[in-house]
């Protein structure tokens, strides 16, 4: 089993990132943590403890930062609604949250992969205070080598957060980098909805959070059905043949008047400098979606 820390902001597709990790027998989930930017930090830190009741999972969550390094948050409402999980009704909460914070939390369960599908606030502070040797490698959702989906070029990710994303990439730690021009075919059509429809009461709710997704996806980008990001980075941590990527250097963009949070990906090598991740350029979608349905019969 590959022992893993997932860091999130759940959010429709963090919820089913959780669900994947926690009911794949290739990762030992070790810890939940929990970062402001799809919605503030009390929300999404219950939005974890709802989708863990929910599906019986026990790891500890614990609470992150509440705001970017620097920069005021911003939020996914028009995504992800008011609650920033809406759509589901869910039931009582029966998993507490941890009193430590959560790079502490982080700290004490490395040596582990840390996968990372929210703002890298969180993951910044916890390189900058207790350093990279024990973190095997960082996946993480954010970034593309094309357009964006907050800006024209810069993905919410790493918008909310640019002077978190420039510490991470730049700090020397093994990355992968999922980014929107691959999580943009890993689309979950009405089929894939009936599918977890069939899966019990938990499926039903993942099917009520995929509903909800796509009808606003449709509204904001014209989407016909909604991309599931982030599970897309615990895929990879699953299997990595499922991901192709190649290696690349990564800037991020933290002062551009209309270019705040793009990131720069060198895929021909034109700025002379040294690859600093693994940039995702493939999914292989129907083995990814079966590593979903799967992993949420297993919970169900």
């Amino acid at each position: 089993m590959i022992p893993a820390v997932l860091d999130c902001d759940p959010g429709h597709d963090d919820a089913i990132a959780i669900l994947l990790a926690a009911g794949s027998p290739e990762i030992d989930l070790r810890a939940i943590t929990t970062v402001a930017a799809n919605q503030t930090l009390d929300k999404v830190t219950l939005n974890a403890q709802r989708i863990c009741s929910a599906a019986g999972i026990s790891v500890p969550i614990a609470r992150g930062c509440a705001r970017p390094l620097v920069r005021p948050l911003y939020v996914a409402e028009d995504i992800h609604g008011e609650s920033g999980m809406d759509g589901p009704a869910f039931g009582s909460i029966t998993v507490d949250v941890v009193e430590d914070h959560a790079i502490d939390v982080i700290h004490r369960n490395m040596p582990a992969t840390l996968v990372a599908t929210g703002a890298l606030t969180n993951v910044a502070a916890y390189l900058t205070r207790y350093g990279t040797s024990a973190v095997r490698e960082i996946v993480l959702m954010g970034g593309s080598t094309e357009r964006g989906n907050t800006t024209p070029y810069a993905e919410f990710n790493i918008y909310v957060d640019p002077e978190a994303a420039a510490i991470v990439f730049g700090s020397g730690v093994p990355i992968t980098m999922i980014g929107l021009n691959v999580t943009h075919q890993a689309l979950v059509t009405p089929g894939i909805v009936a599918q977890l429809n069939e899966l019990g009461s938990l499926g039903r709710i993942c099917g009520d959070l995929m509903t909800f997704f796509a009808a606003t996806y449709r509204e904001v980008f014209g989407f016909e059905a909604p991309p599931l990001h982030d599970p897309v980075a615990v895929a990879r941590v699953i299997d990595p043949t499922l991901v192709t990527c190649v290696e690349a250097f990564v800037g991020i963009e933290t002062t551009g008047t209309f270019t705040r949070g793009a990131t720069v990906v060198d895929l021909h090598g034109r700025l002379g400098r040294p690859p600093n991740a693994q940039v995702a350029v493939g999914l292989d979608v129907d083995r990814f979606f079966d590593l979903v349905v799967d992993a949420v019969r297993r919970l169900s």
